[in-house]
C-alpha cells in the first residue's frame, strides 16, 4: 500500500521544498501557486482520484451479477488517470481493482497480458481490453444496465 502513496508524497515534499525556497526569497505569491500545483499533482496521482477499490474476486462476483465492466488500475499510472477523468461520473458505476493492493488482481492482469501488469485493463464479459477508449467503456457500461 505504501508504494501507492510514494509519488504523491514526493510531489508534496518537492513542492514544499521549492515553495519554502521561494518564500525565503520573498516570492510569497509564486511559492503559494507552486505549492498549490504540486498539491494538485499529488491528489491526481494518489488513490484519492479513483473510486473505492475492491478485490478482484469481489469485482468478478459483482460483474457477474450486474454485467458492469471491471477496471484494473494502479496509482501513478497516467493512462489510468486519463481513463478515470474522461469517464467522469460514470466511473463510479464500474468495478475498480487496484493491482498494487490486490495480489489476485495483479495475477489476473499478468495472465491476461502475457505476464505484464499493463493497466488500465478493462474486463468486459470476461474479455480483457488494454487501455480502451473511454467512449467505448461508457458504451459497455450503458449496455450492461
Amino acid at each position: 500500500m505504501m508504494r501507492a502513496w510514494t509519488l504523491p508524497i514526493l510531489f508534496v515534499l518537492c513542492g514544499s521544498a521549492l515553495a519554502t525556497a521561494l518564500a525565503l526569497g520573498g516570492n510569497f505569491g509564486t511559492a503559494a501557486a507552486l505549492l498549490l500545483v504540486f498539491a494538485l499533482l499529488a491528489c491526481l496521482n494518489s488513490p484519492l482520484a479513483f473510486p473505492k477499490s475492491i478485490s478482484a474476486l469481489e469485482a468478478q462476483r459483482r460483474s457477474a451479477a450486474d454485467g458492469r465492466p471491471i477496471v484494473f488500475w494502479r496509482p501513478g499510472c497516467t493512462y489510468c488517470l486519463q481513463l478515470r477523468i474522461r469517464l467522469g461520473r460514470s466511473a463510479h458505476r464500474l468495478h475498480w481493482v487496484d493491482i498494487w493492493r490486490d495480489p489476485a488482481g495483479a495475477a489476473a492482469i499478468r495472465e491476461a497480458n502475457d505476464g505484464n501488469e499493463t493497466v488500465p485493463t478493462v474486463v468486459v464479459a470476461g474479455r480483457p481490453h488494454v487501455n480502451p477508449d473511454p467512449a467505448w467503456v461508457r458504451e459497455q457500461l450503458s449496455s450492461s444496465t
